[in-house]
C-alpha cells in the first residue's frame, strides 16, 4: 500500500445513519470503544438527513421504526415526519456516546483490504487515511439519488432538482411544475405543493398501490401512559412488529392473502377519486406488492383536484420550457421535481473497495450485488455491510434487521478481539449456498412479477429479504465459523 494512515481504530464505520448508529452503539455498548464513524456529510442522519422535501415521513409506524432498547415515548403522532426521526437518531446518537466518534465531512473514495497485516485502509477525499481491523459499509441503499436518462434535460431553463435535494430556496407558489414519477417521496410532496401550484403536472409510468394511513397524533395521557408503563411501550411495538411479519409474509410467501390488501386499495381508489377515466389511469396493471405499496390519505385527493393533470404517455423529451410526451403533447412548466428514487443497486457506489489481492467489488458485483446474510462477501475478509444486499424489506421496519447486522458485526468483532493476527473471510460455497436460497425463495414470491428497483437488469432481486424478520434475526444471532475461513496476518490461512 501507497499511503500512509494517519488515524487507527479496531472499526471503521463507513455512513451516518440508522445502519452506522446501530453498529456503533452495538459494539460500544459491548465494550468495543475504538470506532470511528466516516460520515460525507455534516450531520448525522443519512436519508432523514437529506429527504427534506414537504411532507418527508416514515410509512412504518413510529414505535416500530426505532431502536428496541431505545423507546420513544415522546412520538408527536403514529407515523413520525422526517424531523421528528432525525432529531430521534441524534438524541440517541448522544445519549449513547457515539456521536463524538463521528468524522463529518469526511467522503470516503476508496477502501482496500491488506492481508499482510489483516487491516483495512480507507482513504477519504481530503487525503486522510484510516486504518482498521474491521470496516463497515453502512451506506445503504437509498443513499444516491437516481435522475431517468430522459434527452434535453440539461436544456430546461427553469429550475429543477431531484426530491432528495429539495430547494427550500424557491417559491412555488404560482409556479407551473412539473413532477416526474410516482413513487413513496412523490406521493408525500405531491399534495403539499399541489396547494401552491398554479398548474401541477405529473408524470407517472406506473400506478402505485395505495392503502390509506391510519394515521393521528398521540395525546398527552398516551404520551404520560407510556412513560409511566414501560410494558405499554414493549406491547405497543410488539403489536405493530407481529402485524408487519404478517404482512411480509404475505409479500414473501402467502401470496393468496394479498386479496385482502388489494380490496382495500380499490376502496381508497373508488372514496377518493370520483372520475372513472381518472381511477383507470391510477389503477395499478401489475400483482399487489411487486412494488413498493404506498400509504397516503391524501395524494388521490390531490391528483383529483382542477389544477393537476396526469399524465401517463411516455416522456420523450425535457425542453426549455417544459416536457414533450409521446403523444405530442407539450407541458410547459416553470419547475421540474425529479421523485425517481435511488440507485438502489449500486451499493457502495463510488467508493472503490478492493479486497484479497487487489479484487474489486464493483467487478464482484457486476450481476448484482449479493453477500452472505447479505453481511460478508467472499475474497473481501473484515468487511462487514449494514443493510446489504437482500435486506431491505416489502413490509416491516429496516430498523429491526439493521439491529440484528450491528449484533452480528459484534459478535465477528469479539472474535477477531480475541485473536489480533487474524482475519475472517466468509467461504465461497457458504456464500454460494445462501444466495441460491434466497434468490430461489425470491424467484416464488410477488417481487419477480414486474420491473421495478427491488431488481437489477439481469432480473435479479439485490434489494429484499424474502422472509420474515424473526427468521433474519434468528440465523444472524451469532457468527458460525464454519461458514469462514480463517487467515493469518502473512496471508496464510490458519484454517
Amino acid at each position: 500500500m501507497s499511503a500512509t494512515p494517519h488515524h487507527s481504530a479496531d472499526a471503521v464505520i463507513v455512513g451516518a445513519g440508522f445502519g452506522g448508529i446501530a453498529a456503533a452503539i452495538e459494539l460500544s455498548r459491548s465494550g468495543f470503544t475504538d470506532i470511528v464513524i466516516l460520515e460525507r456529510a455534516s450531520d448525522l442522519g443519512g436519508v432523514w438527513r437529506e429527504n427534506t422535501y414537504p411532507g418527508a415521513g416514515c410509512d412504518v409506524p413510529s414505535p416500530l421504526y426505532s431502536f428496541s432498547f431505545e423507546h420513544n415515548p415522546a412520538w408527536p403522532r403514529r407515523y413520525a415526519s422526517q424531523p421528528d426521526i432525525h432529531a430521534y437518531l441524534r438524541r440517541t446518537a448522544r445519549k449513547y456516546g457515539v456521536f463524538d466518534r463521528i468524522r463529518f465531512g469526511t467522503e470516503v473514495t476508496s477502501a482496500e483490504f491488506d492481508g499482510s497485516t489483516a487491516t483495512w485502509l480507507i482513504r477519504t477525499a481530503t487525503g486522510d487515511g484510516f486504518t482498521g481491523r474491521v470496516f463497515v459499509p453502512a451506506t445503504g441503499q437509498l443513499s444516491r439519488p437516481a435522475f431517468p436518462d430522459i434527452p434535453g434535460m440539461d436544456t430546461f431553463r427553469g429550475d429543477s432538482f431531484h426530491s432528495a435535494e429539495w430547494r427550500h430556496d424557491l417559491d412555488l407558489t404560482g409556479a407551473r411544475i412539473a413532477v416526474i414519477g410516482t413513487g413513496a417521496s412523490a406521493v408525500q410532496f405531491v399534495p403539499r405543493i399541489q396547494r401552491q401550484a398554479k398548474t401541477l403536472t405529473v408524470f407517472q409510468r406506473s400506478a402505485p398501490y395505495l392503502l390509506p394511513k391510519r394515521d393521528h397524533g398521540y395525546t398527552a395521557w398516551h404520551h404520560r401512559a407510556l412513560r409511566a408503563v414501560p410494558l405499554a411501550r414493549t406491547l405497543d411495538r410488539l403489536g405493530f412488529w407481529l402485524y408487519a411479519e404478517f404482512a411480509q409474509q404475505c409479500l414473501s410467501k402467502w401470496q393468496f392473502l394479498t386479496p385482502l390488501f388489494q380490496r382495500q386499495t380499490e376502496k381508497h381508489l373508488r372514496e377518493a377519486v370520483a372520475d372513472p377515466a381518472l381511477r383507470d389511469k391510477l389503477t395499478p396493471d401489475y400483482a399487489l406488492g411487486c412494488k413498493r405499496v404506498l400509504f397516503s390519505n391524501d395524494y388521490l385527493p390531490a391528483i383529483a383536484k382542477s389544477n393537476v393533470d396526469l399524465v401517463t404517455d411516455e416522456i420523450v423529451a425535457v425542453t426549455g420550457n417544459g416536457v414533450r410526451d409521446a403523444n405530442g403533447r407539450h407541458h410547459e412548466a416553470d419547475v421540474i421535481i425529479y421523485g425517481t428514487g435511488f440507485a438502489a443497486g449500486d451499493l457502495m457506489s463510488p467508493i472503490d473497495v478492493r479486497g484479497l489481492d487487489g479484487r474489486s467489488l464493483a467487478e464482484t458485483w457486476q450481476e448484482g450485488a449479493r453477500a452472505h446474510l447479505g453481511i460478508t462477501v467472499p475474497g473481501f475478509p473484515g468487511m462487514f455491510l449494514m443493510y446489504g444486499p437482500n435486506t431491505n424489506l416489502g413490509g416491516g421496519s429496516v430498523i429491526y434487521m439493521l439491529e440484528s447486522q450491528a449484533r452480528y458485526v459484534r459478535d465477528a468483532v469479539r472474535l477477531l478481539a480475541a485473536h489480533p493476527s487474524r482475519y475472517l473471510d466468509v467461504r465461497e460455497d457458504a456464500e454460494q449456498r445462501w444466495d441460491e436460497e434466497i434468490q430461489g425463495r425470491l424467484e416464488r414470491s410477488v417481487w419477480t412479477r414486474c420491473r421495478s428497483w427491488y431488481r437489477n437488469s439481469y432480473g435479479r432481486v439485490v434489494a429484499n429479504w424474502p422472509g420474515r424478520t424473526h427468521e433474519y434475526r434468528r440465523r444472524t444471532a451469532s457468527v458460525d465459523l464454519r461458514q469462514f475461513r480463517v487467515g493469518s496476518a502473512s496471508g496464510t490461512p490458519s484454517r
